[in-house]
This record gives structure tokens, C-alpha cells and sequence, in this order.
């Protein structure tokens, strides 16, 4: 998910030095789910109570629920949003077509194609939770009235950006390992380099987002920073740098879900009701929503592998090549959904929040 410039909302006359921001939904659901503040308490949870092993039963729940229904969300709205045909022709017709072939490609070239195409999903991914950041960071400071200059988004941006930073150096078989050969590091200097890298990596990812907050208060005006901005950064920081690389995709990976189905429900709801939908209730257009991108996502990862085997391809390499096809299929997708300039997103993001009763 990723911003472009829009026009602000007006801001009210008298603003609160610190402001928690405008809500899409409520206070508590937006800055917990939206804008993270769930993840961090579940790892300060965690910090406090020691590791937790979720069973496996419970842990395919929670990626089905979660994880799968997010990818068919992109997907979803994608199809159901806007002018999405008139507008991007590619992506609702040619993309899926480019997807299947590299598919294709993926489980008949395994050493050629296949671990590439991995290498990238892993590569990539810290990048798209760095863009939802970014995202969302200025969605809503644009919805609590506040004025970004183009200075101000390129210092957000850069910001939001050191997790995916810090990831591309601490990856193991992604990042820095899949582009540059092991071959060209002298090993004792290249470890020592890498250590003390992620180290001034780990403090930038919570440094940067807490000057920009501060410079932002300290500024006045209408450029501050509200506080789940300055939360969904530091969300997607705590993900990648309190646990080692792999737990983090797992755990980033659910919470980035959580954040970006709760996200994608609020704009379909919006969306549904400015097109005539109002007589329904808000809820009926969520479930639909949400039925549909979980019907999906459950096609997508537990119904599509299965083509593998029928074509004389082992199963858990066609899961590795799917898992990888509909993530940068996803990656690409958003890059394009979610942008606000002349854009519907753009009045769902000025609309006040609606009345639940």
C-alpha cells in the first residue's frame, strides 16, 4: 500500500498538541488494528511471558483467516473497485495471465526460475510492509488535517523504509545474500560488517520515526504527525527487529494482514455505500467482502497447489512457486489500488467515520 499526494481533509480550528488522529472506525479498533498497536503488545506479551508455540492447527487457522483472506483481498477489491477495467486494463486482464506463466516457469524450471522467484517474494516483502507504513502513515495525517510538504513525505518515506533496510541485511537466502554471492564477502570481516550494521539499523528503524514525530510537534502548523502514524511505523519496525528474520515473516506477515483487511474492509464499505448501497447495513457489505477474499485466499494457497502433483510435480515445491506468484502478484497489484490522487480512495480518506449504531 503506498500514498500519493491528495487534498486534506479541513483540519478542525483548535488542534491538541499531540493528536491520536482521525479514525476511520473508532479510536481503539484504528490505532490497535489498523494502525498496529495489537502487534505491540502481543510481543510485548511475548518479551514478558517467554515463547509461545502456537499448535498447528491453530496456527493454519489463524493464516487461513488471516494471511490467505488478505491476499484475496487485494484481489477483491481490485475487481470490485471503481473503474478498475477502464483504468487498469493490465492488471485486471494481462496480470493474471503474466502470473500463471511465471508460474509455469517457476515448477518446470525449479533451479532456474523457481528459487528466484522465492528470493524475490522474500526480498520483496519487507519492502510492501514498509510501503503499507508509509501508507497509511500519510493517510492518516492527510484525514487529521494535517499539510505534508513534499520534504515531509520524503523523510517519512526514508523512514518507513529502514525496517525493509534492516531485513535486506539480515536475511538469510533473500536481501543482500541473494543479490551479492556469499563468495564476494571475506567471511570474519563480512560477519563483523553485518553485526554492527543491523545493530545501527536497529536504532535508526525506532530513532527516525520518533525525530520525525517530534520534529513534527515541534513545527506547529498543520504538518504534525498524528499518533497512529507514528504507530504503524514503529509496528512494522518492532516486527522486523524483535525477532530473528524468519519469525518475523511469520508474525509480520499475520499482523500486516490484520492491518491490511481491516483496511480494505473500511474502503470497500465506503465505496459500496457511495454507490447506492446505504439501504444495506455497513456489516452486510463487510461480510460479502470479507466472505469472498477468504473463499479466494482459500483457493489461492490450499486448492491451487494441487496442480502440481497432477502435472508430475512435487507438492511442496508448486506450494513454494505458488506462495511466491501470489505474493508479488499482490505486491503488484497494490502498488496501484491504493493510490489516492484523483482517485475514489481519495474521498474515502476526507469522509468522516461512520456511525456503527
Amino acid at each position: 500500500m503506498s500514498a500519493i499526494a491528495v487534498a486534506a481533509p479541513s483540519a478542525p480550528q483548535k488542534r491538541l498538541w499531540i493528536e491520536l488522529g482521525r479514525p476511520f472506525v473508532h479510536p481503539v479498533f484504528d490505532l490497535l488494528i489498523i494502525g498496529g498497536g495489537l502487534s505491540l503488545l502481543f510481543i510485548l506479551a511475548l518479551r514478558l511471558a517467554g515463547p509461545v508455540a502456537l499448535p498447528a492447527g491453530a496456527l493454519w487457522t489463524v493464516i487461513l483467516l488471516v494471511n490467505s483472506a488478505h491476499f484475496g483481498a487485494s484481489t477483491v477489491r481490485l475487481y470490485t473497485k471503481e473503474r478498475s477495467f477502464r483504468d487498469l486494463p493490465f492488471l485486471t486482464m494481462g496480470l493474471p495471465l503474466a502470473a500463471l506463466a511465471v508460474f509455469v516457469a517457476g515448477v518446470w524450471f525449479p533451479s532456474a526460475v523457481g528459487r528466484h522467484l522465492m528470493a524475490l517474494y522474500f526480498t520483496w516483502s519487507p519492502y510492501h510492509y514498509a510501503a503499507q507504513a508509509y501508507g497509511l502513515a500519510v493517510m492518516y495525517s492527510y484525514r487529521s488535517g494535517s499539510t505534508l510538504t513534499v520534504n515531509d513525505k520524503r523523510l517519512l518515506w526514508a523512514a518507513c523504509l529502514l525496517p525493509f533496510a534492516y531485513s535486506f541485511v539480515a536475511a538469510r537466502g533473500a536481501g543482500i545474500e541473494w543479490l551479492v554471492p556469499s563468495s564476494a564477502f571475506p567471511t570474519a570481516g563480512w560477519t563483523l560488517t553485518r553485526t554492527m550494521g543491523l545493530k545501527v539499523l536497529g536504532v535508526l528503524v525506532f530513532a527516525a520515526p520518533a525525530a520525525l514525530f517530534a520534529r513534527s510537534l515541534l513545527s506547529g502548523g498543520r504538518a504534525r504527525l498524528p499518533m497512529i502514524s507514528l504507530v504503524a511505523m514503529v509496528a512494522n519496525g518492532m516486527w522486523w527487529v524483535s525477532f530473528n528474520y524468519w519469525d518475523a515473516f511469520i508474525w509480520a506477515t499475520i499482523f500486516h494482514g490484520l492491518q491490511y483487511l481491516a483496511i480494505s474492509l473500511v474502503f470497500h464499505v465506503r465505496d459500496r455505500e457511495r454507490q447506492g448501497g446505504a439501504a444495506a447495513p455497513w456489516w452486510r457489505h463487510a461480510v460479502a467482502f470479507y466472505g469472498a477474499s477468504l473463499g479466494l485466499g482459500y483457493l489461492l494457497f490450499q486448492v491451487w497447489p494441487h496442480a502440481g502433483p497432477l502435472g508430475g510435480f512435487a507438492y511442496a515445491h508448486t506450494l513454494l512457486v505458488v506462495v511466491a506468484v501470489i505474493n508479488i502478484h499482490h505486491f503488484i497489484v497494490d502498488a496501484f489500488i491504493w493510490r489516492l490522487r484523483k482517485d475514489p480512495n481519495a474521498r474515502v480518506v476526507a469522509a468522516a467515520a461512520p456511525s456503527t449504531a
